[in-house]
């Protein structure tokens, strides 16, 4: 097991849900934390405030500027709607694909410099819905197929040159975070009965599978957890 402490960690959506509970481990491990976030009063006071929104590339790119060795970068940011392919938002779809797909393939190619030299690991938190579509359809699940598509790819480029950066994805089912208030908006009843009949992930839960994957051997490479509550059937 590799030892995070006095290691450096970028972690994206800090301040609430996976990546708050992530950014706490981290900090339990003796790592030092780096968050990015659009609500900096919102992070615990031990990680480093990082103010950017994940829609902006000029944004995005400012995060990097001013950035030291990193040892991992954790893509925790995210945002879903139930957006449907025959009716749903442009607008929706637009915001979805910016933070969930462009966001995390900006963050994953400015951080490549940031890495030393022996290495470090990149983590992207994917989803259920990047392994099936749900039977509601809509455009969330194909943002997150994207995200698995570019962590292969990006693992495959690096292998190419030789990069000792690992890459690798946490894919969770239902996770009780404020990401479910943007899902189910509207279908406020459908939530509180899925809260009621499903015990779901908590983000703690997703946290330390990435914990998992931080904290392997040097030689041991994972590609991708997929995980859900027991209650899930699908």
């Amino acid at each position: 097991m590799i030892s995070l402490k006095g290691k450096n960690f970028l972690v994206t959506g800090a301040s609430s849900g996976i990546g708050a509970a992530t950014g706490a481990q981290l900090l339990a491990h003796g790592a030092n934390v780096f968050g990015v976030t659009r609500r900096p009063n919102a992070l615990h006071p031990d990680i480093s405030p990082i103010e950017a929104n994940l829609t902006s590339r000029e944004e995005i790119s400012a995060i990097f500027k001013n950035l030291g060795k990193i040892d991992g970068l954790i893509n925790c940011a995210g945002t879903a709607y139930l957006s449907r392919i025959v009716d749903g938002n442009p607008a929706d779809w637009e915001e979805m694909w910016r933070v969930n797909v462009l966001a995390l393939t900006l963050c994953c190619q400015y951080s490549l410099k940031h890495f030393p030299q022996g290495g470090g690991r990149i983590v992207n938190v994917s989803s259920m819905s990047g392994h099936r579509v749900p039977p509601s359809g809509g455009f969330y699940a194909p943002t997150k197929f994207a995200v698995r598509a570019i962590t292969d790819s990006l693992r495959s480029e690096l292998k190419a040159i030789q990069s000792p950066i690992q890459v690798a994805c946490v894919s969770p089912g239902f996770v009780d975070t404020p990401l479910l208030e943007n899902y189910f908006r509207g279908r406020e009843e459908a939530l509180s009965k899925t809260r009621e009949n499903m015990n779901m992930l908590k983000p703690e839960d997703v946290a330390h599978s990435i914990l998992t994957i931080l904290t392997a051997p040097a030689h041991v490479e994972i590609g991708d957890i997929l995980m859900r509550s027991s209650d899930q059937i699908a």
